[in-house]
């Protein structure tokens, strides 16, 4: 076979991943186990936000005030939470440690120096402390 057929072959076969736009918020899908709530799109959300996963979890786990884990690509809450809840605190991490609070966009990181962790935007130059 040649390399475009290839190519063409392994695109078929591969499951398209969810894609977000440039920035998006994307809405928890999960559902309660017994006493456990489970997000299933947990790491989509956390790489929609360009933030690592485990920073994420700890804000939610914090936020809900739920112990929890995160068991390959979904987080377990150790605890009944509706996705309105869990929505509601993920817009609070997007406000706090996503957006640029001078000029607003989403194009920023999170640096830690000395203990402190840092919010530096790449569009603006703006860095704050968090």
């Amino acid at each position: 076979m040649e390399y475009e057929e290839l190519l063409e072959k392994a695109h078929k076969e591969i499951k398209p991943a969810e894609r977000c736009e440039r920035f998006e918020i994307l809405k928890v899908e999960g559902h309660i186990e017994g006493g456990k709530t489970i997000i299933s799109n947990f790491f989509q959300i956390a790489r929609c936000l360009r933030r690592q996963p485990e920073h994420l979890a700890r804000f939610l786990f914090k936020g809900l005030a739920s112990p929890g884990e995160i068991a390959g690509d979904r987080l377990i809450l150790i605890r009944k939470i509706s996705s309105k809840t869990i929505n509601e605190k993920i817009e609070k991490y997007v406000k706090k440690f996503v957006i640029c609070k001078n000029c607003g966009k989403p194009d920023t990181e999170l640096a830690e120096e000395d203990g402190k962790l840092f919010i530096n935007c790449l569009a603006c130059g703006e860095r704050k402390i968090v």
